[in-house]
């Protein structure tokens, strides 16, 4: 069959190709050649002249690529699939036109159909014996090979090829490296990931650097290792001289604060400073989260002092949280006095402040106090949440003033808030100890205001609590009371 009966019968055809991939066979010189069969011209096209077909230098690699790429996609209408040569080839022109993207993701697209079903050794014989490359595509052809090897999860392979590069001398990619050790880590192989790290250090190549270090010191902290993270920083500082930054320590921080490993945060801290790396605004903000859940709540108040020595933006919520940790201890002075600070520092307070003063100030009993902030941050027009009614009205039951905390419970349904069925019964409680009637009025507004009264009245008759919602369940208990 002729060329020119090819095509001719290729154009009755092109509807079973995609135009852009009909149009170049049809201008590819590299057909001009007789053809065997005259009845399908897909069978016409076999591996001999599909290999000319790429490596023609009249037709653009991208062409030679998405005719690649359909032929895979579609092995039905070939009688031949590319093999591992012209998967070599391929790849090595692209590369020798520095297509450098296109040719990793042409790796990764036939990688798991062809390249990673052959060993390694007979890659690299079948890639030098086809493309005698230059260096720099040499370099980037194995490089890529080891990001295709990580990202498929063959690990040992991805050493294999470590080995070969430092053994020919192939510069090896330190991005690369790294990208192979956060594959580790995300699949938690915290051993390959340090082995490998090692293997970098020991090759003598310059492959290490400080993001590499961050990703291994990451990946130990993930697995509560902190004192071989920081014994690594401190290694790779003496023998390497690589200057560890803040995200290196961050994980240490991050991980000794969790852990309240308040003893291996001093080194880490003293480390920093000695490596002269300063703590950055998201540093402090776990800091000051950890020492205050702890407890060490002047040394959190202190970094919040060094964040405004330092002009770092402070939040409202750090001192929120430094406050309610005093209140937690019964310090409620002391968070009043931070209270004071932090308005002469220019931080504005918010609803969940005044939330943690008055909380404060219920517990400890000092309800006067409480009563007279709500009455301050009423003539102030600032917006009184619900939070804030609750914690008031228990404090007032705690201390057993009946009527104040019926009173603020008033002034809560009138702001539209709806109590918390626990509050009802409690004050139900103490309002039927001493036969009050204010008793009996209490519980049907609080009927009037739930949401479900019908089926609250219904419930009282009916013995089977079994999926009786929390809060109405407490509801029936208090009609119970009055019925």
């Amino acid at each position: 069959m002729t060329l020119q009966s090819f095509l001719k019968t290729l154009k009755t055809a092109k509807q079973t190709y995609p135009f852009s991939i009909y149009k170049l066979l049809l201008n590819s010189s590299s057909i001009n050649q007789t053809l065997d069969s005259s009845e399908n011209p897909l069978s016409d096209l076999n591996l001999s002249t599909f290999r000319r077909i790429l490596s023609d230098p009249d037709i653009k690699s991208w062409k030679c690529i998405s005719l690649f790429n359909f032929i895979l996609e579609n092995p039905s209408l070939f009688s031949f699939q590319p093999d591992l040569r012209t998967h070599l080839s391929l790849t090595s022109r692209v590369l020798s036109e520095r297509r450098f993207s296109d040719a990793k993701e042409l790796l990764k697209l036939v990688a798991i159909d062809d390249i990673l079903r052959y060993p390694f050794k007979v890659i690299v014989s079948s890639f030098v014996d086809e493309c005698g490359c230059e260096t720099r595509v040499v370099a980037r052809f194995f490089n890529s090979m080891l990001m295709v090897y990580s990202d498929n999860g063959k690990f040992d392979e991805v050493v294999e090829v470590f080995e070969y590069m430092k053994n020919n001398e192939v510069k090896i990619d330190e991005k690369a490296c790294t990208l192979h050790l956060l594959n580790l880590k995300k699949c938690d192989q915290m051993e390959l990931a340090r082995d490998f790290f090692r293997l970098m250090v020991e090759s003598g190549l310059d492959v290490v650097s400080v993001y590499s270090l961050t990703v291994v010191v990451t990946a130990l902290c993930c697995n509560g290792e902190i004192t071989r993270g920081r014994e690594l920083v401190e290694e790779m500082v003496l023998v390497k001289g690589i200057k560890p930054n803040i995200v290196t320590f961050k994980s240490m921080i991050d991980c000794c604060v969790k852990r309240w490993d308040f003893e291996e945060l001093d080194l880490i801290l003293k480390l920093m400073e000695k490596e002269s790396v300063t703590l950055d605004l998201d540093s402090y903000k776990v800091l000051i989260d950890g020492f205050t859940s702890y407890g060490k709540l002047e040394e959190a108040e202190r970094l919040v002092s060094t964040m405004h020595d330092k002009k770092l933006r402070v939040e409202t919520y750090l001192y929120n949280l430094i406050m309610n940790g005093y209140c937690r201890f019964g310090l409620v002075e002391k968070a009043f006095e931070l209270h004071s600070e932090m308005s002469s520092r220019g931080v504005t307070p918010n609803k969940d402040t005044y939330w943690v003063l008055m909380n404060g100030l219920c517990k400890a009993g000092k309800v006067c106090e409480a009563i007279s902030l709500l009455n301050e941050l009423r003539v102030n027009e600032f917006e009184i949440d619900k939070e804030m009614y609750i914690a008031l009205t228990e404090g007032c039951y705690r201390v057993g003033m009946i009527d104040k905390s019926l009173e603020v419970v008033a002034e809560m349904i009138r702001e539209g808030f709806i109590p918390d069925a626990t509050i009802c019964e409690r004050l139900a409680d103490a309002l039927f100890e001493v036969n009050r009637k204010e008793a009996q009025m209490m519980v049907t507004l609080w009927l009037r205001v739930a949401s479900n009264q019908n089926l609250v009245l219904n419930l009282v008759r009916n013995e089977d609590d079994t999926h009786v919602p929390y809060q109405v369940s407490n509801y029936k208990n208090l009609v119970s009371k009055i019925w």
